[in-house]
Parts: structure tokens; sequence; C-alpha cells
């Protein structure tokens, strides 16, 4: 029974941790219509650069700050040459730079212990505290941030900016007529959507406490892709309810073999179904679970209001 339920919480921290990501994406594709396919690069930027100044004796809190300001310095750097191609080029860039990123980790013995890994401490140690102490804590660490994160992204949705990214995806060029520099913001939403990633991977590092470069694989971001196109491109609580549901399944499917005997890898059924699931959402429900809001404004308010005060 104890090991059912620290199976149980241990998924919930995941839920968290993935849910963070999911937003980070939500802001990119979901807000301004960017096909970011090397999101993993920015979560390994975040739990790299997290785990070398927790190693140098840096508090918790400066190197969780830092580590996120480290990945959107990347997703900047990135967003000068990428933003200025189309979408299917830009997802090709995306792409690769996440792979060539890993691969210069793994063989780069002297940035972080190359492909043997390296350790990464605790934010919160308990002394004496049991296996599902710590993982109660690890919950409420992640969720406080995930909170934290899902608030802000909730913020910019409904403000000036939320709503320029918006025209910008439905259409660039009508927006660059009205004076909206497309590039400006579409770099600003790349910097905030990788920080946002990097701050999952700092908790993901300090929850493993222990992270080597084949951790971070394309897989990874094809998961969060699925949770942001099954949950709402644009949807903040869709993209948690999909982060939800992808999760459930993934870390449901990894114990079947446990109790039941199966045919086919567990692995493979999760690519069957996701693959199956990704089809029939695009097919019949392309907006996903949940639908975008509409944008709440304070004109928005006063207009309904005398419509139906006339």
């Amino acid at each position: 029974m104890d090991g059912i339920i620290s199976y149980a919480l241990n998924a919930v921290v995941y839920i968290g941790i993935y849910a963070i990501y999911a937003l980070s994406l939500n802001i990119e594709y979901g807000f301004t219509g960017l096909s970011n396919f090397g999101k993993i690069a920015f979560i390994m930027v975040g739990a790299y650069s997290y785990t070398l100044l927790a190693e140098a004796g840096l508090h918790f809190v400066p190197s969780l700050i830092l580590a996120m300001g480290i990945s959107a310095f990347f997703g900047f750097l990135i967003s000068l040459p990428a933003l200025r191609l189309r979408e299917d080029y830009l997802a090709i860039v995306t792409l690769t730079f996440g792979e060539i990123l890993r691969l210069i980790v793994k063989s780069e013995q002297w940035i972080a212990n190359g492909v043997w890994g390296i350790h990464v401490p605790s934010a919160i140690t308990i002394e004496g505290a049991s296996y599902q102490i710590s993982l109660l804590v690890n919950i409420g660490l992640v969720f406080t941030c995930l909170a934290i994160c899902f608030f802000l992204v909730h913020l910019m949705s409904n403000s000036p900016f939320g709503r320029i990214l918006r025209a910008i995806r439905e259409d660039g060029v009508a927006a660059d007529s009205l004076g909206k520099n497309m590039f400006k913001y579409k770099s600003l939403s790349f910097v905030m959507g990788s920080a946002i990633a990097g701050l999952g991977g700092a908790l993901f590092a300090q929850y493993i406490n222990y992270i080597e470069p084949n951790m971070f694989l394309p897989a990874i971001t094809f998961s969060i892709w699925i949770m942001v196109i099954l949950g709402g491109p644009a949807n903040n609580w869709g993209v948690l309810v999909g982060a939800l549901l992808v999760q459930a399944f993934e870390r449901g499917t990894s114990i079947m073999k446990d109790y039941f005997t199966l045919p086919v890898d567990p692995v493979n059924i999760q690519y069957i179904m996701f693959g199956a699931l990704i089809i029939f959402i695009l097919a019949y429900r392309p907006s996903g679970l949940f639908r975008e809001h509409k944008v709440k404004t304070l004109g928005t308010k006063r207009a309904k209001q005398w419509m139906d005060h006339s």
C-alpha cells in the first residue's frame, strides 16, 4: 500500500512539473502561434543552470531565478534568427537546437560531467523525514510555482500584450500594418516561454537529485505538445487538464506490466494511443477539450453592460 501511495504522490509531482512545461508552450504556440519543437532545450538549460549554481553553493531561490534568466537568455538568442523564418522552418530550427545542445552537454565532460551526469542538491531537506513526506514537500513546492506561473500567464493573456500576441497569431500582416512590431512581440513571447520552461527544468532537477543528457530527449517535447493540443491552445485551464490527462495515462501504462501480461510493451501502447488521440482531436475537436476564452477587458465589460441596458 505504501508503494502505491508513493507512486501516486510521485505522479502528482510530475503532473505539476509538466503543467509548467505546458503553460510555457501555451504562451508560444497557444497565444502567439510559434511552433517551438525544441522546448526540451530550454528545460535542459534550466535544469543544468540550476544544478551548477546550486553545486556552487548558491541558495535555492537565487539559483531558481538565475536558471530562469539563463533559459530566457537562450530563448532570446535563438529567437533572433529563428523567428525570421516561416513556421515549418522555425519548428526545424528549434528541434535541431535541442538535439545539438543535448549532444554538446553529453560530449563535453567539463560542462557537467558529460554523459555520466551530475548530482543535484535538494531544494528542501528535512532530517529524518520519510520518502512520502519528501514527496509532499515537493508537491507543495512545485504547485506553488505552478500557481504563480498560472496567475502571471493568466494576467498576460488578458493584458494588451496578450491581445497583441493573439492578433499576431491570427493575422501577422494586419498586426504589422497597425504598427505592432511582430518580431519584438514574438521574441518576448519566446523569452517568457523559455523562462517558464527553465523553471520547470530546475524543479525537475532538484526533485530527481540527478540529471544526465539522455533525460532530455525530443519525446518530452512531443508529450508537451500533446498536452497543449489536447487541453486546448490558448486556454490556460485546458493545458493544465491536458497535462493531468497525459501524465496520468503515461504513469498508468508504465505500471500495467506489473499487473497485466501484455503482448505489447507499455511504452509502445503510449505511442499508439497518443497518435490515435491526436488524429481524433485534430479531426473532430481542433480547438482541444476546452476552447479559447474570450478576452476579458474593462472595455468589453462596459460594452456588454451597455448592450444589456439598451
